[in-house]
């Protein structure tokens, strides 16, 4: 029944957006390991993307069953686990030593698209930790599922894909349908599946909600550690503000202080920043460190993101219009939604994605690195001829410092826009995209 249900719910769902790239993904990860594991934040589709998968499923927190489910995974976890593989066990965190019956039960039966899990939190704390004593290396695969690309929604018409730009680049050719009023909505609702069926009014207070609920009740819940709500809106607020920056947490503290008369130290800032962390609500973004000619130093502090725009929005407490009216505020937040596609989109196709700054002050927005040594270079900005010609002449720059003896030259220079009528291919090989032409 539960089964016949969920397929109607996802029905539902998928109506208005197209299917998610993690279906493909967790596909293929079944086919070649005994387990996947989902992780991402809540409301981002987890659950629904496993259950179109599996053929048996577990709630975990199913509160008619929660407490009884979370005492026989210590007396007898194996019975947990019996029903037709793959078996869904949602929210599987609520009992960590599951884990451990699942790597066992891979492992005597010796085949692949046993288990699918998914979970909101990471158990990472010390007690939680000492109820997994295996790392379930070779036998249980993990997958990243994050609030969907404009590609997902239906909101980007995927004339331009970004695994073609690692082979064709001076092919690409598209129109451009949304304008900065259409990139504006899009920011402050995000890409949380609810959120893409609803009207516009509704939908944009999804990302709120969302926010109201990591402030008050999942920061606590995840560790059972008793914060301050207030401080954990200082703490947003101020991610938010540095969206796209390599602050650190020295200089988050300081601006939470401005805010906060009481006692305030790195290490509880810290401490909270880790919840945000293990919840998926922050997704910091690693540097890149590239062979370059010369000896210059290249900063590895992480960028800081949000996993989502609408994120920062909600802790900002603003919408579309103010986006409008504040530019800087609004091209801060553009780059976090574009980051969360391009993430997306490169896991499609075996990659990851960067930053770039050295100690001379030279920046990249966002580098896409291949698991075969491939990457492209992209510089994101709001649009106009000046910005986007900002953007071309880091791109240049970096790709001229970089040494080609000792590895690939970059396979396209892109700056990634929120405005623009096409999608093409300057004289100088700089590609010029909207993100509404933007797909994996």
């Amino acid at each position: 029944m539960h089964l016949i249900i969920n397929h109607f719910r996802y029905e539902h769902f998928m109506k208005d957006y197209r299917p998610r790239i993690a279906d493909n993904l967790l596909r293929e990860k079944l086919e070649g390991m005994g387990a996947v594991l989902i992780e991402g934040p809540k409301w981002c589709g987890k659950t629904t993307t496993a259950e179109q998968q599996a053929k048996s499923i577990l709630y975990m927190d199913d509160p008619s069953k929660k407490d009884l489910n979370i005492q026989m995974a210590s007396v007898n976890p194996g019975i947990l686990l019996e029903g037709p593989a793959p078996r869904l066990i949602d929210e599987w965190q609520l009992a960590p030593q599951l884990w451990d019956a699942i790597r066992f039960t891979v492992d005597h039966r010796n085949e692949d698209g046993q288990f699918i899990l998914t979970g909101s939190a990471v158990p990472l704390d010390n007690k939680e930790q000492k109820k997994i004593h295996h790392t379930g290396t070779g036998r249980i695969a993990r997958l990243k599922m994050r609030p969907m690309s404009l590609w997902e929604s239906g909101d980007s018409n995927g004339t331009v894909s970004l695994k073609q730009l690692f082979s064709q680049p001076e092919q690409i050719t598209a129109a451009n349908a949304l304008d900065l009023n259409d990139i504006a909505y899009l920011t402050c609702r995000g890409g949380w599946p609810r959120a893409v069926s609803q009207s516009k009014r509704v939908s944009l207070g999804r990302a709120y909600d969302y926010y109201d609920a990591v402030v008050n009740t999942d920061i606590q819940k995840v560790d059972d550690v008793g914060r301050n709500a207030e401080r954990v809106k200082l703490l947003m607020r101020s991610y938010a503000r540095h969206q796209g920056a390599q602050v650190s947490l020295n200089q988050i503290c300081a601006d939470m202080k401005n805010n906060d008369h009481s006692s305030l130290d790195d290490r509880t800032v810290y401490s909270y920043l880790v919840a945000l962390k293990k919840i998926f609500v922050v997704e910091d973004m690693p540097a890149w460190n590239p062979n370059l000619r010369s000896k210059t130093a290249i900063r590895t502090s992480d960028t800081r993101y949000f996993t989502d725009p609408s994120i920062a929005v909600a802790a900002l407490g603003i919408g579309p219009e103010d986006l409008i009216n504040d530019l800087n505020t609004f091209g801060l937040l553009f780059e976090c939604l574009c980051i969360r596609d391009l993430r997306i989109y490169a896991d499609s196709i075996a990659g990851a994605v960067y930053h770039y700054r050295d100690k001379e002050g030279l920046e990249c927005d966002a580098v896409i690195h291949l698991r075969n040594g491939k990457y492209g270079l992209a510089e994101i900005k709001l649009g106009g001829s000046l910005l986007i010609e900002e953007g071309a002449k880091t791109l240049k720059t970096l790709a001229s410092k970089i040494d080609t003896g000792k590895m690939k030259e970059p396979s396209f220079l892109m700056v990634i826009t929120a405005t623009g009528d096409y999608a093409f291919r300057r004289p100088d090989g700089i590609c010029i995209v909207p993100i509404g032409c933007l797909k994996d």
